[in-house]
């Protein structure tokens, strides 16, 4: 069983730009009681142990402070010195590091990892937030074409997994995309039930450094920090935007919203009704492009179940971790029905499914016995491979017209993939006479395997 430590040296775990005291002295004591926590995250490094030496450029993606850096530099790293390899062997570059800023020059990066390498054993590549290093994507070309070398990188942006970035990379990049604590990951150190932990995990996330604060007042600091002074900056310097109040709209109604369905016109007119603005169509959907590349949200498209085809508007998105989107509503608007949904959407994409939201196009006669057309909604068609499911997200199915009204869409779908209802107050995994099977979410969560039941 493999382990992952949660540990941040002292220089990168001051780099959040803080600078009110009373702040940093709580992120000092975390950062203390940090050293002494253990989290299992075997998903991960067992993904990446089996890419060693396949000949493609290893990329490890994911929101900044989900872990990256500490499952590359850390834990792959250990794992390969307990292989035998030599620690010359294992070439390391933190880009994000100001005292490595100097390399992120490839005139100045590539002439020194190449002084590293002076024999013919394999030697692994280790770089974290390669994104900073000028014209990097010729120059991991250049180190995946050296056939003793095996690449590693990390990226808290999309930006050089693009269409246009594989096509320089010729095809040879491979991805292990990494999100913030799954709810079991969090439950392996969380001290209490599974009922209260469902309950502190909706309400402030997974983010690893958020969840082993001490205490409420600790946890919304680190996040309404992250917010502004990691992420929105990140941001605004990659992007060049002058000023982020019109993103900061955008997020807050983003997070008010989530599981709705939307689109760029959609906000566009919330933005004219609320906030008087003149903001374009245009730019709001540069500005969610900005968003879903940085990692803070996805967005899941429509796809015609009946039709097999996918509809381009409008989409629904998700956060990538709950206690972000908490913090930008100051803890309001926290429905347990949307927060669920939110969760069982990162759980699927952390699974490796796609995931899209069904649509059901059904013609049923109305009061006055006229044919109807009618859009019933799946919350989620989930495809991995040759695998299919289709699964309805309730937090209450307490009476029969409530039982009724989510099987529904489900019984109008007449192939034979399997039909979930992921529900909190199921007792245990219980199928009907159509073969839709109803469970609650901690089986769900805490059982990968309860999916095949």
């Amino acid at each position: 069983m493999q382990l992952f430590f949660i540990q941040l040296d002292r220089h990168d775990f001051f780099l959040y730009n803080i600078t009110n005291y009373y702040i940093q002295m709580h992120y000092f004591f975390i950062w203390r009681h940090i050293m002494e926590k253990i989290i299992r995250r075997d998903y991960y490094l067992d993904k990446i142990i089996r890419r060693k030496q396949n000949g493609l450029i290893k990329v490890v993606t994911g929101i900044r402070r989900c872990g990256k850096s500490f499952l590359l530099r850390t834990l792959f790293r250990q794992h390969l010195l307990d292989e035998g390899v030599d620690e010359t062997h294992i070439i390391e570059m933190a880009f994000d590091l100001y005292s490595n800023k100097k390399y992120r020059d490839p005139a100045v990066f590539e002439p020194w990892a190449k002084q590293q390498i002076t024999d013919e054993g394999v030697y692994y590549l280790l770089l974290d937030e390669v994104q900073l290093l000028g014209e990097f994507e010729s120059v991991l070309n250049e180190f995946a074409d050296m056939k003793n070398v095996d690449v590693y990188v990390t990226g808290s942006n999309a930006k050089f997994l693009s269409k246009d970035i594989i096509t320089e990379f010729g095809g040879r990049s491979d991805e292990i995309h990494m999100y913030p604590l799954s709810f079991s990951e969090f439950m392996s150190i969380y001290n209490g039930n599974k009922y209260d932990g469902w309950n502190e995990y909706i309400t402030f996330g997974g983010i690893p450094l958020v969840v082993l604060a001490d205490d409420e007042e600790q946890k919304i600091a680190i996040l309404q920090n992250l917010f502004s002074e990691t992420y929105l900056q990140d941001i605004k310097k990659r992007y060049k935007i002058k000023s982020l109040e019109e993103m900061n709209s955008l997020l807050d109604f983003l997070s008010s919203s989530i599981g709705s369905l939307t689109n760029p016109n959609k906000l566009v007119n919330t933005f004219k009704s609320v906030k008087k603005s003149k903001i374009t169509q245009a730019t709001v959907g540069r500005y969610l492009d900005h968003l879903e590349d940085s990692y803070l949200i996805e967005s899941a498209q429509r796809y015609d179940i009946k039709g097999k085809a996918y509809l381009e508007t409008p989409l629904k998105y998700y956060f990538m971790d709950l206690g972000l989107r908490n913090v930008r509503l100051n803890f309001r608007q926290q429905e347990p029905s949307h927060s669920m949904e939110n969760v069982l959407y990162i759980e699927l994409r952390m699974r490796g499914f796609s995931v899209d939201v069904g649509n059901v196009c059904i013609s049923e006669r109305n009061s006055d016995g006229r044919p109807e057309r009618r859009q019933l909604e799946v919350d989620f068609v989930c495809n991995k491979g040759s695998k299919r499911y289709y699964i309805q997200s309730a937090y209450r199915m307490d009476s029969e017209e409530k039982i009724k009204q989510e099987q529904r869409p489900l019984r109008k779908i007449d192939d034979g993939f399997r039909k979930l209802i992921i529900t909190s107050d199921s007792p245990k995994p219980t199928y009907n006479e159509e073969g839709i099977l109803t469970m609650n979410v901690y089986d769900f969560l805490l059982h990968p395997e309860y999916m095949d039941y």
